[in-house]
């Protein structure tokens, strides 16, 4: 039977000393951080060993380490202080322009360079005291997107990994194959032996971390060879250009390219579908009027920055 701990018998201050000591993997650097004593921090890693039944951080030779148990609290703690600190910094209402808070939105690199600029512009102008942070994702944040944006306030992912929560479409893109200008292999059309032939690179490779384009070629029959694996879209130009490799592509950051940078673009010949971007957040957040204000400066910024280039044009 799973032990049930008394909420309303522990001491806050430890999830800050727990954070910044697993972050940090140091009593010296995470007191400095939080502007404590070494031996004030000290203790609470003492009591912090005493909850657990786990020495949590552990000394092998010059370097500190985590424990098993220490790795796998080292996420939830983020994520639980950031929802805290969110609960506690809330306010009966909200003026944009005296905000200092930060937001923190949960988005790939893909996303970073289609919408981050216009996302920070538009915030700067009507609240320009406060901070945006943003957050890289990753299959594991993503497969747990519940638990995750308690901690964040928003994340940005297409359809097809998260489900049952409040969701806004912000635009959709299209996916397109990219290979080397100098790859004489494949001519100007691109055939289905291509796909079946050709080493890839793809952007997460794995039985739930692939790209929604991924996945619908293996549903079709098409196995991607894969060569190179990488965890960033804007990689992949430079893993491509001056080889034999070819890759999908989102259209919309293959058009924000350098027009020097070294690659063509050809029509996938199959299908793969298309790709809608959307924000995601969670429930206890749908009537927040900071988290309101923030999807409607996501919003608007998907609107501007996609405006001027419709996908397929």
């Amino acid at each position: 039977m799973r032990k049930v701990t008394n909420v309303a018998n522990l001491d806050l201050n430890l999830l800050v000393s727990l954070d910044a000591l697993l972050q940090y993997r140091s009593v010296t650097k995470a007191a400095q951080q939080l502007g404590l004593s070494q031996p004030a921090l000290s203790a609470s890693l003492a009591r912090l060993r005493r909850h657990y039944n786990d020495e949590l951080l552990y000394r092998a030779g010059n370097q500190s380490h985590l424990t098993p148990l220490a790795a796998e609290l080292r996420q939830r703690a983020r994520l639980a202080l950031d929802g805290v600190e969110r609960a506690f910094s809330a306010q009966p209402e909200f003026s944009p322009g005296e905000a200092t808070r930060e937001f923190a939105i949960l988005i790939s690199d893909y996303g970073i360079t289609v919408l981050g600029d216009t996302i920070a512009g538009l915030l700067a102008e009507v609240a320009p005291q406060a901070r945006l942070r943003f957050r890289p994702t990753s299959p594991d944040l993503v497969a747990r997107a519940e638990q995750t944006l308690v901690g964040a306030d928003l994340m940005l992912v297409p359809h097809g990994f998260v489900t049952d929560l409040p969701h806004d479409d912000l635009y959709r893109d299209r996916w397109v194959v990219v290979v080397s200008t100098d790859n004489d292999t494949i001519g100007d059309v691109l055939t289905v032996d291509d796909l079946r032939t050709s080493p890839w690179v793809v952007v997460f490779h794995g039985q739930t971390a692939a790209t929604p384009a991924d996945r619908q070629l293996r549903m079709l029959g098409i196995e991607p060879r894969v060569q190179v694996i990488t965890e960033n879209f804007l990689t992949v130009p430079n893993l491509v250009v001056g080889s034999t490799r070819i890759a999908l592509l989102q259209e919309r950051l293959v058009h924000l390219l350098p027009l020097n940078s070294g690659l063509r673009t050809l029509q996938c010949p199959v299908d793969v579908g298309e790709l809608v971007e959307a924000m995601w957040w969670h429930p206890v957040y749908e009537r927040d009027p900071e988290h309101i204000f923030l999807r409607d400066i996501v919003s608007r910024a998907a609107q501007l920055a996609t405006a001027e280039f419709p996908p397929g044009r």
